[in-house]
């Protein structure tokens, strides 16, 4: 049973966000409450830090989003946002709503500094920054001085963990705008400009905040599910050094597979299957799920997250593809897969989890349901094969697991074969082998070293990794996502695939933030 991280959801008691940006984000929450009253004992931190993890998968305090956080956003909430600046733009996703869903401009390779889903984005990634900041400020050592020594030493893990949620949220900021304003709980709250942060500055801070909290995070057998263990950060740290010669022009691979080490030697292991991981139970593969973002039919019912991604890959118009066979009660019909990722797996890989009844495998229009085949990799059924919830109602169950082993196999063997040192190819290839004999059920896709070279691992993390938030980054590391030397369907809006600018490369501060603030800048929008 999913334990209480999500289950204890606190109003944004006293908040009052940094006024660098708009008028939109210095807003006050919608309650009288102060902070005074909400940090009096170790209950109401707790209550408060699932607000901070809430934040990433819910946009208000009421059921489906009501009561909003920001008015600014256009009711999407953060995992939502992220899915879709991640996915829309790749061979991985291919969407029936272009003009409904306004996601034609992030599909083609097109947007603006006034892309909605952007600027929704950019703002939630503030808004979660902004929140930890005030859950540090009165967790300070001053601010906790009072209560009992056992109570203080919870309060410090717990800020710990808002610590690392606001890591998470400015690297998603360093990931996607490569730059933006820099807050923590030492600015002034109210009227105040931040300076802007390029991605050397706000890697440099990812990295340090990152490395001064993971001895205080509890460890794998101690940590209460959805809280953040010290592997999280181990494997954010990871992601951050895997990418690092994209953000800072310096490779960190070596530093890598340190950090991918730490998270092996912490004692995680491949779950025996495949699919349960991104089922309703998939709260119980904690010896793979590092860190999930829990979602929740009754306490954090959310059309965005999981929800979105599930009821969006079963078709609302197919005469073969069955709702119930997802555990949901309709599908809204919006994603398929661009032809390009199915011809990367065999028939004997058992990753390769798509509809195809009634598809054509390749997309000829782009907003034919019929075009394409569906995914059917992540599900709203149990272990049993049971719907975990009613999804008209009140979304899916399924967590989104951000961070697992799978991916952290992956990052060594790519960092290994990149040049870093820690760890041999004979090791990466081993744990390569694994995910393959996973998916095959036996050792018939095992590889050899001569296999390998360095592009595969693209390929092997579309296999692996598809529909998990990941490819974006992915192809930008490879050089890929905007030049001609890998076209897919549709890429810069022609069906044949076509280069775009670089700027593309990078997602624009939103242009009421460049109005706003003049420390703010961008370059080529």
């Amino acid at each position: 049973m999913k334990k209480n991280i999500i289950y204890i959801i606190a109003l944004c008691f006293g908040l009052v966000t940094f006024a660098s940006c708009t008028d939109d984000l210095n807003q006050s929450p919608h309650a009288e409450t102060t902070s005074g009253d909400v940090y009096d004992s170790v209950s109401n931190y707790e209550s408060v830090l699932a607000k901070l993890y809430a934040s990433f998968v819910i946009t208000g305090q009421e059921k489906g989003g009501g009561n909003v956080d920001l008015t600014s956003n256009s009711g999407q909430d953060y995992m939502r946002c992220y899915f879709n600046l991640q996915e829309c733009g790749t061979d991985e996703l291919a969407s029936t709503w272009l003009e409904g869903d306004k996601v034609k401009d992030l599909t083609y390779l097109s947007w603006d500094a006034n892309d909605p889903w952007v600027s929704d984005m950019y703002y939630r990634i503030y808004y979660t920054i902004a929140l930890c900041n005030e859950f540090i400020r009165n967790a300070s050592d001053t601010k906790i001085s009072t209560f009992s020594e056992s109570d203080q030493t919870t309060i410090k893990t717990y800020r710990a963990e808002a610590r690392f949620l606001r890591a998470l949220a400015y690297y998603h900021a360093l990931d996607l705008f490569h730059q933006g304003p820099f807050v923590t709980e030492n600015d002034p709250v109210g009227a105040y400009t931040p300076p802007s942060y390029s991605s050397t500055k706000l890697f440099s801070y990812i990295e340090s905040e990152l490395k001064s909290i993971d001895t205080v995070l509890p460890g794998r057998t101690d940590v209460e599910y959805g809280h953040a263990p010290r592997a999280a950060a181990w494997s954010l740290l990871a992601k951050l050094y895997l990418n690092a010669e994209v953000y800072t022009d310096t490779a960190h691979y070596t530093d890598c597979i340190t950090y991918c080490n730490k998270v092996i030697a912490d004692g995680y292991s491949l779950d025996l299957s495949y699919k349960k991981l991104f089922n309703a139970d998939n709260d119980k593969r904690t010896d793979e799920i590092i860190f999930p973002l829990c979602v929740d039919a009754t306490h954090t019912v959310s059309w965005g997250s999981t929800t979105y991604i599930i009821c969006g890959e079963v078709s609302n118009t197919s005469t073969y593809q069955k709702a119930a066979d997802y555990g949901v009660t309709t599908g809204w019909g919006m994603f398929r897969i661009r032809g390009d990722i199915p011809d990367l797996f065999d028939a004997n890989d058992g990753r390769g989890l798509f509809f195809t009844e009634g598809q054509t495998k390749n997309i000829t229009t782009m907003d034919d349901q019929t075009n394409g085949y569906f995914v059917s990799k992540w599900t709203n059924l149990t272990d049993a094969g049971e719907a975990a919830s009613s999804t008209a109602t009140g979304g899916v169950n399924t967590d989104f697991p951000l961070f697992r082993l799978g991916d952290v196999y992956l990052m060594l063997g790519e960092s290994v074969w990149r040049g870093g040192t820690g760890a041999t190819k004979v090791q990466a290839l081993q744990y390569i082998n694994w995910l393959r004999e996973r998916a095959y059920g036996n050792t018939s896709g095992d590889l050899k070293e001569n296999d390998i070279n360095t592009d595969f691992f693209l390929d092997e993390r579309a296999r692996e990794l598809y529909w998990e938030a990941t490819r974006r980054t992915d192809l930008i590391r490879f050089g890929k996502f905007t030049t001609a030397s890998y076209l897919w369907e549709w890429k810069g809006g022609v069906l044949a695939g076509k280069a775009v600018a670089n700027k593309y490369n990078i997602y624009p501060i939103p242009a009421t933030d460049i109005v706003a603030n003049p420390n703010l800048s961008n370059k080529d929008y």
